[in-house]
Parts: structure tokens; C-alpha cells; sequence
């Protein structure tokens, strides 16, 4: 049987992420020097994917930059012809395509605000490159898959590199060479052998914090569009407020626990979540953690948390395009599903 392409896609994740760092590290430099003191806060206007991607801006440009991120409501701007002020903002368009109309119209009414504008994406030809001041590339090469991996990631590392060039942080440009090793071996660790065990699986739950409540997000819409199971996203904070009521005997929950000051956090849920009968899938570098799974999908030690979300989802991902195979499912053709999606 033929490799599927996004098998291939995932698997080019590493080379991507070096290929960016190669081509856009003196960009980023440049771009952060003509920025600094230009804005107080920051918008991101993105979807699906994209959107997660802005999840974790949120907190690595809060955490590094202490900078307040906001999401954009296109809506407000395309449907509602109301856009509000953005007095202040240094705004941020994220596409892999560059073509959704309605994050091109907040690029666009952002700079006739006279506020500074970036485009995140693969097509530096596209719609919201022209109307940006400036675009970081994504450098994936093509990505012919509907189900977007290698541009989810390229996007968290163009947006990694931009924190730490705004932060003058010659350390964390350091560490962020680090990565391409780290997917390598995070890739080659994955297990298979467990997955069919979720062949009949109809519903789930995955749970993050902090940096990686984007990761929640992502693996769960990896596996909502790969396999059909309805996969439900959570911060493990909002989890406990209600939702955790479904986690009795045999329930699927993914937990990505990567670390920081949210892990002994984490590992409570963890063990409430076994006393409760859940069936744990664990996404983890910690194997003490690992130890208590149903299935443990390891992570390299030692990583830094904010470098983690472009690491655990690989696991993720991987789970879902296996899930699809072990369901009957074509991964490269997700039912009613186009590569690129247009919205107002």
C-alpha cells in the first residue's frame, strides 16, 4: 500500500522546521527591529488550524513579551462592516493559503488604521502577503494533504521565532535549533501497536494547559477531520468544571503533560481521571505519568514548555492518521472537507 501523503507531510516536519529557521531567522531579526515600541498589544486574526496556532501566541508572546494577545472577530469586519478600533495593536495575519477573505479584510483594515501588520504563511504571493507590511514564510514546500500538519507547525515556529526577536533572546533563538532533532526523535518513538485498540471509538476527549491548550485543540481537530470521531478540546482547568462529568468507566481521554508549572497540575487530573475509570492516552516526557497510561505516546526529556507544542502534537497527529487507516478511512481524503477553505 502506498504511503499516504500526509503520512509524508508529518514525517517532513523536521526539515520543514529547519528550513524556516534557515530562511526567516534574519527576516524575523529585521522585522522585530522595525517593530519594537511600534505597538502595545497584539491581534491575531486566523482560522482552524491557524487559529490554534494563535491559541499558543497567546501565551508564549504573554509569557516572553508580556504582551496581551487578543483574537480577532472577522466577522465584525466582513459581515457586520463594524471593525473596531485598533488603537495601539500590532496586528497578525495567520493562513497557510493567505486567501480566506475575511483574515485578509482584518490585515487590510488594520493598516487603514495605520497599524503595523504581519502575514504568517506558505504563499508569499498570496492575497494576505500583499496586503501585510510584512510576511514571515513558512517555507513547507507544498502541503497537499487536506489535513493540515507541517504548516501547524511551521506556523508555531514562525511565531516562536518572532517572541524571541522581539525579546532580543539570542538564548531561545538557540534552543529553537534544537528542534528539528527533538520532532525526529519524537516521531520515531511513536507506538502504533495500540492504536487499533480505539478502531470503534465514536467520542473523546483531549485536555491541555497552558502552552499546550493549543495542542489540545489541534490533536482534537486532527482527529475530529481524519477519522470522524467527535474529540472534544479542553484546558484541564475548564475540564473539571462540568465536562469531567462523562469521564466514567472506559471514556478516551487524550492528556498532553509537558511539563512547567502547570504539570503537578496535570498529573492530579491524570489520577482522577484513573479512579474515575477513564481510558488514558498520554501524551508525556514524564514516565512516571507515561507508567499510569493506556497508551503512552513519550516525549523527549528536558524540553523547555514553550518549545513543547511544536513537539506533542506530533504524537497527536500520528494517533489520528493511524485511528483513520484502522477505521477504513482515506487520511488524505477527509469527508466533505477542501484544502483550502474560504470564510467571511
Amino acid at each position: 500500500m502506498a504511503e499516504p501523503t500526509l503520512e509524508r507531510e508529518i514525517n517532513e516536519q523536521p526539515a520543514v522546521i529547519q528550513r524556516l529557521l534557515d530562511s526567516e531567522t534574519e527576516n524575523a531579526r529585521r522585522l522585530a527591529e522595525a517593530l519594537r515600541g511600534t505597538f502595545d498589544y497584539v491581534v491575531i486574526a486566523a482560522r482552524g488550524t491557524s487559529d490554534n496556532a494563535a491559541r499558543y501566541a497567546q501565551y508564549l508572546l504573554g509569557a516572553h513579551n508580556h504582551l496581551q494577545v487578543a483574537l480577532a472577530t472577522p466577522s465584525l469586519f466582513t459581515l457586520y462592516h463594524s471593525p473596531p478600533a485598533l488603537t495601539g495593536a500590532l496586528v497578525i495575519g495567520i493562513s497557510q493559503s493567505g486567501q480566506s477573505p475575511d483574515i485578509v479584510e482584518v490585515v487590510h483594515e488594520a493598516r487603514a488604521q495605520n497599524r503595523p501588520t504581519i502575514a504568517i504563511t506558505n504563499e508569499p504571493d498570496s492575497p494576505l502577503a500583499q496586503v501585510a507590511d510584512h510576511t514571515i514564510r513558512l517555507h513547507t514546500g507544498p502541503e497537499r494533504a487536506i489535513a493540515a500538519t507541517k504548516t501547524y507547525t511551521s506556523s508555531l515556529c514562525a511565531l516562536a521565532l518572532l517572541s524571541s526577536m522581539l525579546a532580543d533572546d539570542q538564548q531561545r533563538v538557540a534552543l529553537l535549533q534544537e528542534l528539528p532533532g527533538l520532532m525526529v526523535q519524537t516521531i520515531k518513538n511513536f507506538d502504533e501497536k495500540r492504536v487499533e485498540r480505539y478502531r470503534y471509538m465514536a467520542h473523546c476527549a483531549v485536555v491541555g494547559r497552558g502552552y499546550n491548550y493549543a495542542t489540545a485543540f489541534e490533536i482534537a481537530l486532527k482527529i475530529k477531520e481524519l477519522t470522524r470521531v467527535v474529540a472534544e478540546p479542553y484546558s484541564a482547568a475548564d475540564f473539571r468544571h462540568g465536562p469531567i462529568a462523562v469521564a466514567r468507566d472506559g471514556f478516551p481521554a487524550l492528556v498532553v503533560a509537558a511539563g512547567g508549572p502547570l504539570h503537578a497540575d496535570i498529573g492530579a487530573l491524570v489520577a482522577d481521571l484513573r479512579q474515575r475509570g477513564a481510558e488514558l492516552l498520554l501524551i508525556s516526557h514524564d514516565q512516571a505519568l507515561l507508567d499510569q497510561a493506556h497508551v503512552a505516546l513519550p516525549l523527549p526529556p528536558d524540553m523547555p514548555e514553550w518549545l513543547t507544542p511544536l513537539v506533542a502534537v506530533l504524537p497527536g497527529q500520528l494517533f489520528a492518521l493511524r485511528l483513520a487507516q484502522a477505521k477504513g478511512l482515506d487520511p488524505d481524503q477527509p469527508r466533505g472537507l477542501m484544502k483550502v477553505t474560504e470564510t467571511w
